[in-house]
């Protein structure tokens, strides 16, 4: 039958994107036996991209068919996270091999622009892709470079085209701490105690609460009280472990990883034990191949050594995303979604993943459970200074002659960790300013680096402590420089889900790149920023930049 010049019925056929059998057969394989799960959706795209080198067009849709969901869904929650690369129909592949050059403000210092340059320069983009990124969390080897998953630090243009050479892409696991030796040193006899009924749940929240125990990922509340709380709740209640450490300038919880993670392990299921927590979800940023390796071997020789028992550790892998960081992001993500920040209230605490009572825990904070328990409250809360309580894991790099992780007293001052700590300044190097908490924790001059350094210390200058990521800069650095870097990581790493965020980070970066400083433009957007934005990311970006207004007025007489 005709419909008119050249025209005539085709077959009907379903509109859209067309499912192919080879791919289909290819998904089904890479997955096996694994439960097909809404949650489990991130998982099973990191299945396809290790697989692949890709995500493809034909493979997102036959995973959408495999696990029931619509092409969009799959679509919406793959584009959102940064370590995905989704390849449509026609597109050329990306390369292989991928290097990460870190440029954020740690590695900016020490040239990560310029590396990244000559790496490119001299690799051939068919083989070798350069990607400048966000934090990869080894500020203290700045410029820290990963070539696929293996980690360099103190990188150069030598030692980068060496692993090229050598072909040596996968992790380097370090020496750790593993479960026969942790056994041996007494690990998992407080477990034991606590599942036997000797110390009860009210008993360890008591001591968390006496040593002054608080959230070491960023909020500081107090430990003990947030245990009390869940415990009351309802079940089924769930723990999660918050291992997306993105901050720029953090690096602490990796470092504890790669030493002693059973330390961390023992908290966590004597934290799930005191809460009666039906699993735990321990979600580990993607930027740790190394940890998530060791997590992934010694979660499992805990399972075959009857220490998992009732209450199972599931290991999920963040896709680079720093908004996961936050509490409520991170549920979404472990949910297999987007990682956009929820509303509140509710808090996690009452309704949190899958909708249930959850407690939610940084790694230091339950890095720190057995020794408060065993030790005793008085010996942890005995180590602070000037009235602070406990011990604290900084993340020191920038200009100091000996960065790393610096277990150091609360209260401790950013004069007395740099000289006690760290070796003083770099050769030729003059104390110039400090970030007392990560990228969003504001700049402090040299000036007030006499302050105890802790939760609450530095509000009345506007900035915080944070995760206690200290990045130390000198006379030889530009503090606006500085700000530009760190607000261009805010504007990249913005969710887009509210738009005093979204369009704020925008404004601000540009603002500060075209060399706009004008304070009542600033000022203003700041104000909007961070009234109006739903979550922390929008609300402290930018401290940096008002801090370099306020504490820095001689790099505007340049």
């Amino acid at each position: 039958m005709s419909f008119g010049k050249g025209l005539s019925r085709k077959p009907s056929q379903p509109k859209g994107r067309q499912l192919e059998d080879a791919a289909l057969d290819e998904v089904r394989n890479l997955l096996g036996d694994e439960p097909r799960r809404r949650d489990l959706l991130i998982e099973h795209l990191h299945k396809i991209q290790d697989a692949f080198g890709c995500l493809e067009a034909r493979h997102l849709r036959a995973l959408a068919d495999e696990m029931r969901l619509s092409q969009a869904e799959v679509y919406e929650v793959a584009s959102f996270y940064h370590h995905f690369d989704i390849v449509r129909e026609g597109d050329a592949k990306p390369a292989p091999l991928t290097i990460r050059v870190c440029d954020s403000v740690a590695c900016a210092l020490k040239g990560a622009d310029a590396l990244a340059a000559a790496l490119e320069a001299g690799v051939d983009p068919a083989k070798v892709r350069i990607q400048k990124v966000p934090c990869i969390g080894r500020c203290a080897g700045a410029p820290a470079v990963q070539v696929g998953k293996r980690a360099i630090d103190n990188a150069s243009e030598v030692s980068v085209r060496a692993a090229l050479f050598e072909g040596t892409s996968d992790p380097v696991v370090p020496d750790y701490i593993k479960l026969d030796a942790y056994r041996e040193a007494g690990g998992y006899k407080l477990l034991e105690r606590v599942r036997a009924g000797e110390l009860d749940a009210a008993a360890i929240a008591d001591k968390a609460l006496e040593a002054g125990l608080r959230g070491l990922g960023g909020a500081g509340f107090p430990t003990g009280t947030k245990w009390k709380i869940v415990h009351d709740l309802p079940a089924p209640k769930y723990l999660t472990i918050n291992g997306d450490e993105g901050e720029p300038g953090t690096f602490k919880d990796r470092v504890h990883l790669e030493r002693d993670p059973h330390r961390m392990l023992e908290g966590a299921l004597i934290a799930a034990h005191a809460i009666s927590a039906a699993r735990i979800y321990l979600y580990m940023r993607d930027e740790y191949p190394a940890v998530l390796q060791i997590l992934k071997t010694e979660i499992e020789a805990l399972r075959e050594a009857g220490i998992i028992t009732t209450i199972d550790i599931e290991l999920r892998r963040g896709a680079g995303a720093y908004i996961c960081g936050e509490e409520s992001a991170m549920i979404e993500s472990i949910e297999g979604k987007r990682g956009l920040p929820r509303h509140r209230p509710p808090y996690i605490a009452q309704v949190g993943l899958f909708g249930r009572p959850t407690l939610n825990h940084n790694i230091e904070t339950l890095f720190w459970i057995r020794d408060i328990v065993e030790k005793g409250s008085e010996w942890f809360a005995s180590h602070g200074r000037r009235g602070h309580k406990g011990y604290r894991s900084f993340s020191v790099s920038g200009r100091v002659r000996a960065p790393g992780v610096k277990m150091a007293p609360a209260g401790i001052t950013m004069n007395e960790l740099l000289a006690e700590y760290c070796g003083g300044m770099e050769e030729g190097h003059v104390f110039k300013g400090y970030l007392p908490g990560g990228a969003s924790g504001g700049i402090l001059p040299a000036s007030l680096a006499d302050e105890p350094l802790d939760f609450g210390t530095l509000d009345k200058y506007g900035c915080f402590i944070g995760s206690h990521a200290i990045v130390v800069f000198s006379d030889q650095d530009d503090m606006r420089d500085v700000a530009l870097n760190l607000m261009r990581f805010f504007k990249h790493e913005s969710c887009g889900q509210c738009t005093p965020c979204r369009s704020g980070t925008e404004k601000m970066e540009h603002l500060l790149a075209a060399g706009d400083w004008d304070k009542t433009k600033i000022t203003d957007l700041d104000e909007v920023m961070r009234s109006a934005s739903i979550c922390g990311l929008g609300q402290a970006a930018s401290n940096p930049v008002t801090s370099v207004l306020k504490f820095f007025p001689e790099e505007f007489e340049k």
